[in-house]
């Protein structure tokens, strides 16, 4: 299970990536956010390389795509500009301040989680109005096993609006 957390990025270079580099990222995204990994598809995808441990993919000049080494998932501004439906925990208007300042979402805070949902595995956190992507999370316990729980931490917070890689500049 992924205990990273975003510590500081320094963008050190980028270069474009081969086909079958291109082929093996969109199986992993595939694997976790099965047929929306096409809405990533471009002839421009570039990796930066970073001070992180976390690969960082470029599509049209823009950090849109994510690896951890585990699993490969779009960052929170790939989940703005192209949402898609799966891996979603959405949380209440009360929950919303504290994810977008990097908080851990707790079970009285979530009001839907998608079946799809894998403990370990990444998820997109959205609010309930407008299901507008707030932060990206590691599940803590399956889909289920969430919806049953009645109180405790459900999603580590992986990444949100204002840490390092949200104000990655190119």
């Amino acid at each position: 299970m992924v205990e990273r957390t975003m510590k500081k990025i320094i963008a050190k270079k980028r270069h474009s990536i081969r086909k079958s580099q291109v082929e093996d990222l969109f199986s992993r995204l595939t694997l976790q956010i099965g047929p929306s990994a096409a809405l990533f598809r471009s002839d421009m995808i570039e990796i930066l390389e970073t001070s992180s441990d976390i690969a960082i993919f470029l599509v049209n000049k823009k950090p849109l795509l994510m690896d951890t080494g585990e699993w490969a998932f779009p960052t929170l501004k790939g989940a703005v500009q192209c949402p898609f439906p799966e891996r979603m925990v959405t949380v209440d208007a009360g929950a919303i301040p504290y994810v977008v300042n990097g908080a851990d979402v707790m079970r009285p805070g979530i009001v839907a989680v998608s079946d799809d949902v894998a403990a370990g595995g990444p998820v997109q956190i959205v609010d309930e109005r407008h299901k507008k992507p707030l932060a990206i999370g590691v599940a803590l316990l399956d889909g289920a096993a969430i919806r049953a729980s009645a109180q405790g931490k459900m999603c580590k917070n992986f990444h949100h609006v204002g840490d390092e890689l949200w104000n990655l500049e190119l």
